[in-house]
C-alpha cells in the first residue's frame, strides 16, 4: 500500500515539475529583472496619457459618447442612425466623443462634424492598426496605449453614452459604466441601447438570470434605456437632463 501511494506522489511530482519547465520555456528568453523594470517605467507611460488625455478633454464642454462597432459599414442602417444621433445632439449643445475608429464611431464623428460641433475621437493603438477617422477634429484626437486609461477618459468626460450595436469592446464599455454608476463609484448619467432587436437578447437574460437569480435588483434596469430611433435616443439624454437639473439632490 504504501509503494503504491509512493509511486502515485512521485508521478504527482514528475507532472508539477513538467508544467513548471513548460511555463519557464514560455519565457526563456525573458529576462525576470528586465521585466519587472519595464513594468516600473510604464508607470510613467499610463501617467503621461492620464495628463494628455485630462489636459485635452478638461476643455470639450458637455459630451455624449457614442459606441459601436468598427465593422459596422456606411450603408448599415445602424452607422445612418449613429450619424444621425450625433448630428442631433450636436443641435442640443452636446459634443460627441468616439472611439475614433471606423464604423459606428466614424459615423458618430461624421454627424458631429456635418452638425458642426465638437467631434472627439479617443484612438487606441491595435495590431491590425486602428487610424482614427477622418471627421475627428485635427486637436481633438488623442490615442491610447492603454484601455483602462481611454475607459476613464470616457466615463469623466462624457454627459451620456449611446451605445449602438457592437461586440466584446462595446459590451466592455457599457457594462463598466453600468457597473460604476450601481456601486455608486461615479454619479448616474444616462446609458442608451439603440435597437431593440439587437439587444433584446442581452436585455431579456438580464431580466431572466441576473435578476431571477438575485445577482442584480430590479430596480438597476432603471440604469439604462433601450430605445429604436435617433429621436428617442436624443430625447432621453435631454430628459434626464431637464429632470435632474430640476432636482434639489442632482
Amino acid at each position: 500500500m504504501k509503494t503504491r501511494k509512493k509511486k502515485l506522489d512521485e508521478d504527482l511530482l514528475k507532472t508539477a515539475l513538467e508544467e513548471e519547465n513548460r511555463i519557464r520555456t514560455a519565457f526563456k528568453d525573458k529576462d525576470w529583472a528586465e521585466i519587472k523594470g519595464a513594468n516600473s517605467w510604464m508607470i510613467f507611460k499610463v501617467m503621461s496619457e492620464f495628463v494628455e488625455g485630462m489636459e485635452k478633454l478638461a476643455k470639450i464642454g458637455p459630451c455624449v459618447t457614442i459606441f459601436g462597432s468598427a465593422r459596422t459599414k456606411p450603408g448599415n442602417v445602424y452607422y445612418k442612425m449613429a450619424e444621425e444621433i450625433a448630428f442631433r445632439l450636436v443641435q442640443h449643445g452636446y459634443g460627441v466623443i468616439t472611439g475614433g475608429g471606423p464604423g459606428i464611431m466614424e459615423a458618430g464623428n461624421k454627424g458631429a462634424h456635418r452638425a458642426g460641433g465638437k467631434s472627439v475621437g479617443l484612438n487606441i493603438f491595435l495590431p491590425f492598426e486602428q487610424q482614427g477617422n477622418i471627421y475627428i477634429d485635427k486637436d481633438k484626437l488623442i490615442t491610447f496605449d492603454y484601455f483602462f486609461v481611454r475607459k476613464v477618459m470616457f466615463v469623466k468626460y462624457s454627459q451620456g453614452f449611446i451605445v449602438m450595436p457592437g461586440g466584446f469592446g462595446t459590451l466592455d464599455e457599457l457594462t463598466e459604466a453600468l457597473t460604476l454608476i450601481q456601486t455608486k463609484k461615479i454619479g448616474r448619467f444616462p446609458i442608451v441601447m439603440v435597437g431593440k432587436k439587437y439587444w433584446h437578447g442581452l436585455v431579456d437574460w438580464i431580466k431572466k438570470v441576473l435578476i431571477s437569480e438575485k445577482m442584480i435588483h430590479a430596480q438597476d434596469m432603471d440604469l439604462f434605456s433601450v430605445v429604436d430611433t435617433p429621436e428617442d435616443a436624443v430625447k432621453v439624454i435631454e430628459e434626464f437632463y431637464s429632470k435632474y437639473l430640476l432636482s434639489p439632490n442632482f
